[in-house]
């Protein structure tokens, strides 16, 4: 089977063209190309945007701005985004890298979308022609948007704040048994008073653990007044299974993995 490709130079003549039954957007390629190898039958037309808007890196003063079409290789060796250049290379081998987009990595079904986990945890808004929303919400109802995805932005987060863990059994481009991403900000004494949590591979897309959020907060990053949290990081995960990992796996070791990354 064949596929059409069309190239337009604005994302509104591309948003028109995906309301067309079978009309997928060409990002990086590094899903949507390979499902149609494999014989995904549901695709018959994509659509891209030469728009160079799409793949600039905007940086001014505390907030960063990522075109859709900014690739993982790019975020890694950015310097003012070296807080996220672990999430990005988290991606694939240096191939992987060079293609993955952000915009694709906001659709990427688990066990793929590391790069979203990051963007969860740090609270980014993405943006589309019609205007922005937050990524929360942007997640829960992706698979019924026909728009382009045009920039996600966010708030950069000081090193010490932010922390960021992949585990995969093939290293150190293997798909995710889980990741999970933490935006903290805490006292001088270390006393935190704000937490996000993001785990990938615990549903079929990024999800926040709020339970586990709530509890950190007031406490110090040790193991005995970290412990309610990561009893608590599992309520609400619904982990997929895949010859990576089972569900029961995934779920067993979730807590294992968080206590290292709030204790590294």
């Amino acid at each position: 089977m064949s596929l059409a490709l069309q190239t337009f130079s604005s994302v509104k003549d591309a948003n028109a063209a995906l309301q067309a039954s079978g009309t997928r957007y060409l990002g990086g390629g590094t899903l949507v190309v390979r499902a149609a190898n494999e014989g995904d039958v549901s695709v018959s037309s994509l659509v891209r945007v030469t728009d160079p808007d799409l793949s600039q890196v905007a940086v001014s003063g505390d907030r960063a701005r990522l075109g859709a079409s900014v690739t993982m290789a790019a975020i890694a060796r950015h310097p003012e985004l070296a807080a996220l250049a672990p999430a990005a290379r988290a991606v694939g081998g240096p191939a992987i890298r060079n293609m993955a987009t952000v915009g694709g990595n906001l659709f990427a079904p688990a066990p793929y979308g590391d790069f979203a986990v990051a963007l969860l945890a740090l609270d980014a808004a993405v943006a589309a022609e019609a205007g922005e929303m937050p990524i929360e919400i942007f997640l829960a109802d992706r698979d019924t948007r026909r728009a382009v995805v045009t920039a996600v932005g966010f708030s950069l987060p000081k090193p010490e704040s932010f922390r960021f863990l992949k585990v995969s059994r093939v290293k150190p481009k293997g798909v995710s048994v889980l990741s999970i991403a933490a935006h903290l900000q805490h006292t001088a004494d270390g006393t935190i008073t704000s937490a996000r949590i993001a785990l990938g591979c615990m549903a079929d897309r990024p999800m926040r653990a709020k339970t586990a959020e709530k509890a950190l907060l007031g406490c110090r990053l040790t193991a005995e007044e970290i412990a309610p949290a990561l009893s608590a990081v599992g309520e609400g995960i619904s982990p997929i299974t895949d010859p990576i990992a089972s569900a029961w796996y995934r779920a067993e070791v979730l807590p294992v993995h968080l206590g290292r990354l709030l204790l590294a």
